[in-house]
């Protein structure tokens, strides 16, 4: 799912950009939106959800016969991201987020620092948005393991297959020897990425593999977070399990991505990373 977000103060047209831009991306595929909305609160306390909300329950589904609005606690944006991607969107866009890591469009002047910014325009003006539609497709996408499953089971080859099967590795905080605080991995990505793209093709063409998607994340990586992901759809058992095992193997082998172990004695960086 490829994200982008806009953000400028008040007024400056953020929200007609994000209506702008849906309708300019739903001829390429299906679109979500995030609405960052601090101190705000959606479930309004003297309705039945909003009263359902207040006496504990940790997740409130409320279903019309035209929309399904589900309210639950622990509210984060990188977790509005996953539910998206999980969603099947292809595009995410974002009103908000200034502090997030995610490819941000500035709309009039911000004296404020901003990190990954690929455009500036004016505020509410006439955006070409066939230039900001060119640069997000540039941008990385936000993956999730669900989103990868979902993409398997797209394949119209996927009436062959027996069964998904998937690798998950984690950050491992103890290592015997020593206690890890957290990762980081650092990846040329073109070359990471054609890596990647060739231990796919190769292992596609084995009996039985019907689909092989891998995803490895870059950055900091905390205790027990997920590192990277493997799905591979297959006919039989035993072509899934084989198949997964040496996926792993090469792309632990031959990715060039170098991982930083940080743990409480000191750091040290390491080629095998998962």
């Amino acid at each position: 799912m490829k994200v982008i977000s806009v953000i400028g103060y008040k007024n400056t047209g953020k929200t007609t950009f994000v209506t702008r831009m849906v309708k300019e991306l739903l001829e390429l595929g299906r679109v979500g939106t995030v609405k960052l909305m601090l101190d705000h609160r959606l479930d309004d306390p003297n309705t039945d959800t909003g009263k359902h909300f207040d006496s504990g329950a940790d997740m409130v589904t409320a279903v019309t016969d035209r929309e399904l609005v589900t309210i639950s606690r622990n509210p984060s944006f990188e977790k509005a991201l996953d539910e998206l991607a999980d969603a099947g969107m292809d595009f995410a866009i974002v009103e908000g987020a200034k502090d997030s890591e995610v490819p941000k469009v500035v709309l009039g002047e911000m004296d404020e620092d901003v990190s990954n910014v690929i455009a500036r325009l004016p505020e509410k003006a006439d955006w070409n948005l066939e230039n900001i539609v060119s640069m997000l497709m540039e941008q990385p996408d936000h993956v999730t393991l669900n989103s990868l499953i979902e993409k398997v089971r797209s394949n119209p080859e996927i009436v062959k297959a027996g069964g998904i099967g998937t690798f998950i590795g984690i950050v491992r905080t103890d290592n015997e020897d020593y206690e890890t605080r957290m990762l980081e991995f650092e990846k040329y990505d073109k070359v990471a990425d054609a890596s990647i793209q060739k231990i796919r093709e190769e292992m596609m063409q084995q009996d039985g593999i019907i689909d092989v998607l891998i995803h490895h994340k870059a950055g900091r990586i905390m205790p027990l977070e997920d590192i990277v992901y493997i799905v591979i759809a297959a006919g039989h058992r035993q072509q899934l399990f084989a198949a997964l095992s040496e996926t792993l193997d090469r792309v632990k082998s031959e990715v060039p991505i170098w991982k930083k172990e940080i743990t409480i004695d000191g750091n040290f960086w390491v080629h095998d990373h998962a």
